[in-house]
């Protein structure tokens, strides 16, 4: 008998393949429920490792961290970079006209949850008094965080610490409650928001076309996670230009462990998890696949760490890049093998303190050079490259739509900072990935073939700051910002600074290197 029910239930398994709401109730819930270790039966989609779509949407980590961001309207502009650089998606904007807004609020039952809502409603110039003047309709403008998908990492907080829009609070019954019930509005109730409202010159206005969020949370990542920003933005921007046309192939590392851990899966694309080292080669045979059956505007994207790229990988890289094959790489550069517990990669910075390169008495941290896989991926015929942050995002956003639309192979390369390996507070990506642009420890730079035949005419370093300089200089402070500064601020370099903050020789040597990148993408692109 028993038998009997456990094959009917692995048939109806089978069929949730094209069911979402059987596959929701027989598996997803068990696993939600903690029951996925005994509940569930063997099915064909387990053994052929298979999963449905954004099945990862439906966790909750609200039991994460005792602090959540709450919004204060009265001093939010619309800047929307709280929306952009939140890895979890787990802030919502909306920009409706007031009477939209209105209706929406007027079908809730509960007065004291009206209220609340109103209150949460902001009429930023951006979007009601410049609006007004052009004798536009003005739109209210309102942020909503999604207390199940937020980490608490309060990125957010540092990336609006100018303005004091958002501000992380200890969690209470009343304050989650009421997040609830209000993602529950905007999800059910609220419109989504109109085109008229999304200024689409703008990155951050694209934020508000939700159809564009191919992540929507749920990544068992890391809180603040860098990585997981840079491929959400990646992903945003590659729907900005394909829509859903496109796939992923990853690279076994920390992305296929956060993104696709059985049965969650992060994304709305197709994604398929190869081996570490074989994700390009992979891609090669999905593009081929796909030109066949006459797909050939579906965009492919090969995506792995820089140890899956750089090192074991390397070679499957150069052969994509060779190949003149229509598939764009990202390289989500943590300069470590994060997923193996932060051992040394070719992207490592010289002394920098990793597994299998430890700072001790005898050896100061790593004492190889950085490899740039963006100077070998320039050698390759007609291939794209690029170098991106998440910190400078509109410069990442533009690059990525470059790249999609570049007919031919392109490498992105993405500064991923990664928590515990770089020895940084949850709440820093952001603010690291600034740093690192700003002094030269990860220059931007894109390399366009369609834009000449030299050098100086493909290569282009818009976005770093004092690009005829050696190092760049605040205004305000005078402060130098070269690598030292930058290394002073991450623990992986702390044994490099003595009690008295006099750096060591060997991370003298590592800005040295640094330097040396700096002025060799100068050469190239012919800045005097």
């Amino acid at each position: 008998m028993s038998e009997r029910k456990e094959n009917k239930t692995s048939k109806e398994v089978n069929d949730a393949s094209l069911d979402m709401d059987k596959f929701q109730e027989i598996v997803l819930d068990k696993y939600l429920t903690g029951q996925g270790d005994h509940g569930v039966p063997a099915d064909e989609l387990a053994a052929r490792s298979l999963m449905p779509p954004l099945t990862a949407s439906q966790r909750s980590f609200a039991f994460v961290a005792p602090d959540i961001p709450v919004y204060y309207p009265e001093k939010c502009i619309g800047c929307m970079e709280c929306v952009v650089q939140c890895p979890d998606a787990a802030i919502h904007a909306r920009a409706l006209p007031e009477a939209t807004m209105n209706e929406a609020i007027d079908t809730l039952e509960d007065e004291g949850l009206k209220e609340k809502i109103r209150a949460n409603l902001a009429k930023p110039a951006k979007f009601w008094a410049v609006r007004e003047k052009k004798g536009q309709t003005p739109a209210t403008f309102s942020i909503w965080i999604d207390p199940d998908k937020c980490k608490g990492c309060g990125e957010c907080v540092e990336v609006c610490a100018n303005r004091g829009a958002l501000e992380m609070v200890v969690k209470d019954d009343e304050i989650m409650d009421t997040m609830k019930k209000s993602m529950a509005f905007v999800n059910d109730t609220l419109p989504e928001t109109p085109a008229e409202f999304i200024n689409e010159k703008l990155v951050v206005d694209r934020f508000l076309d939700e159809k564009l969020w191919k992540y929507r949370g749920g990544a068992g990542a890391c809180m603040g996670c860098g990585e997981v920003t840079a491929m959400k933005l990646v992903m945003t921007a590659t729907a900005m230009v394909k829509g859903d046309n496109f796939a992923i192939v990853n690279a076994t590392g920390c992305s296929s462990v956060y993104g696709a851990t059985y049965p969650y899966a992060m994304w709305s694309v197709p994604w398929t998890n190869p081996l570490f080292e074989n994700a390009a080669t992979v891609a090669m045979g999905v593009r081929l696949r796909y030109d066949q059956t006459e797909k050939t505007d579906t965009c492919v994207w090969a995506v792995g760490g820089d140890g899956a790229m750089n090192d074991i990988g390397l070679q499957p890289v150069s052969r994509v890049l060779a190949s003149g094959m229509n598939i764009n790489v990202l390289v989500l550069d943590t300069q470590a093998y994060s997923n193996t517990g932060g051992q040394a990669s070719t992207a490592t910075y010289l002394g920098q303190n990793a597994k299998m390169s430890a700072h001790g008495r005898a050896i100061p941290g790593k004492t190889e050079r950085r490899k740039e896989i963006g100077l070998l991926a320039m050698a390759h015929p007609d291939t794209y490259v690029a170098y991106v942050s998440a910190s400078n995002y509109n410069h990442l956003i533009k690059t990525i739509i470059e790249a999609v639309e570049f007919d031919g192979p392109s490498l992105v390369v993405a500064y991923s900072p990664c928590m515990p390996e770089h020895g940084i507070a949850d709440n820093a990506a952001f603010d690291r990935a600034a740093a690192a642009v700003e002094s030269r420890a990860f220059p931007l730079f894109t390399y366009d073939p369609r834009k000449g035949d030299s050098y100086k005419e493909r290569l282009k370093l818009q976005g770093n700051p004092s690009v005829k300089e050696d190092w760049h200089t605040d205004k305000k402070t005078g402060e130098v910002r070269d690598f030292i500064w930058f290394a002073r601020q991450e623990g992986r370099f702390a044994k490099h600074f003595d009690k008295e903050g006099k750096p060591s020789e060997s991370i003298l040597a590592s800005q040295d290197d640094r330097l040396k990148f700096w002025r060799q993408l100068k050469e190239l692109a012919g800045v005097e």
